[in-house]
């Protein structure tokens, strides 16, 4: 698929850390939903969550094959260390970054853009979600 599709990522925990959760949503050129990934983490940080969203939007796209990607997240960590602006420090992160790394080499063309937290509302919602239905089945 040579259409420019975009990526919208995000991860949260409820406390940091605490029981976390990522989600990514690609749309098509014209808005439409081609697929949405959502991942309950467990226990983990904040940063973890929004790294591992990157890596299961990337793989969700690279599976449908996607060649032409526009990444949006309101992680500007993620985005400037993805970009080398910032250095990985910390050694829970740099698998993380590695995976992603490799995964943005196998795509024609990826952009990588840090937005604000009201214009990733889809990922954002998708995190909830996930971390709102794990609750339900272990209060069950």
């Amino acid at each position: 698929m040579n259409e420019l599709v975009m990526l919208y990522a995000d991860g949260g925990s409820r406390g940091n850390p605490g029981p976390a959760a990522s989600g990514a949503v690609l749309l098509d050129s014209s808005g439409a939903v081609l697929r949405e990934v959502g991942d309950f983490l467990g226990v983990a940080t904040n940063n973890v969550a929004e790294w591992n969203a990157l890596c299961i939007g990337l793989e969700a796209a690279q599976a449908l094959g996607i060649r032409r990607l526009a990444v949006r997240m309101d992680s500007e960590l993620v985005i400037k260390q993805m970009r080398g602006e910032y250095r990985v420090k910390h050694p829970d992160l740099r698998p993380f970054h590695t995976r992603a790394t490799r995964l943005v080499a196998g795509f024609d063309d990826v952009e990588l853009r840090h937005v604000p937290r009201k214009q990733n509302a889809l990922a954002d919602s998708l995190v909830n979600r996930v971390l709102d239905q794990e609750a339900h089945r272990t209060d069950a």
